[in-house]
């Protein structure tokens, strides 16, 4: 199959170039080319099961071209964890209204745009092994939402308040955040939601 024109140029068919591509170049090109592909694939396979994996597909940003091919399928999960992704744009919640899963994990974020809080079917979300400094507002105004998994971050503030208040919140998982003693004062007064979290003597190093 081949990748749509919304990806750039076609860089999986170079064979006419070769002889005057530096070796590492055709290389990545190559790599690249099979990432454009297994996007593809997934897509395709979306438009079936209504659940898109993204996950180690060597993303920087969702591309463009995903949310073409998934303009008529209504996505109920979608996975971009063990990617390279820095931010999640605003459209990403209009284009994908319906999700009730969202994994994000093991990426490069440090915030979320306040559009998410609009995924209005949103009931799991993980936002774990990624840069956040604070658990981000979104996540407080999520209608649906019942699990957070924001474990394995940077995480030392935590608007308890509002956590508690938040809407349908069941159960936030906070370990391995250097959080304020404070903060974890205040959690361990949580008694609607159950929140766990770290000890700095238990905090992992594995990031």
């Amino acid at each position: 199959m081949r990748p749509p024109s919304e990806f750039g140029a076609d860089i999986t068919n170079q064979a006419n170039n070769e002889a005057t591509v530096p070796p590492a170049m055709m290389i990545c090109t190559r790599l690249a080319g099979r990432a454009i592909i297994r996007v593809v694939g997934r897509c395709n396979d979306a438009q079936e099961n209504c659940n898109l994996d993204l996950s180690e597909c060597q993303l920087m940003q969702v591309p463009d071209a995903v949310y073409h091919l998934m303009r008529h399928t209504e996505l109920k999960r979608c996975n971009l964890s063990s990617n390279s992704i820095t931010k999640i744009p605003p459209k990403f919640a209009v284009n994908f209204s319906l999700i009730s899963e969202l994994n994000l994990s093991h990426n490069q974020m440090s915030k979320l745009p306040n559009e998410l809080e609009d995924l209005s079917n949103l009931e799991n979300l993980d936002i774990s092994h990624n840069s956040f400094i604070c658990l981000p507002h979104p996540v407080y105004k999520m209608p649906k939402l019942i699990h957070l998994n924001a474990s394995h971050n940077f995480i030392v503030e935590v608007e308890v308040e509002r956590l508690e208040s938040s809407p349908s919140l069941e159960d936030v998982d906070l370990g391995n955040n250097p959080l304020t003693t404070p903060i974890r004062s205040a959690l361990e007064k949580v008694s609607a939601i159950k929140v766990t979290f770290s000890l700095p003597d238990d905090w992992d190093d594995d990031l």
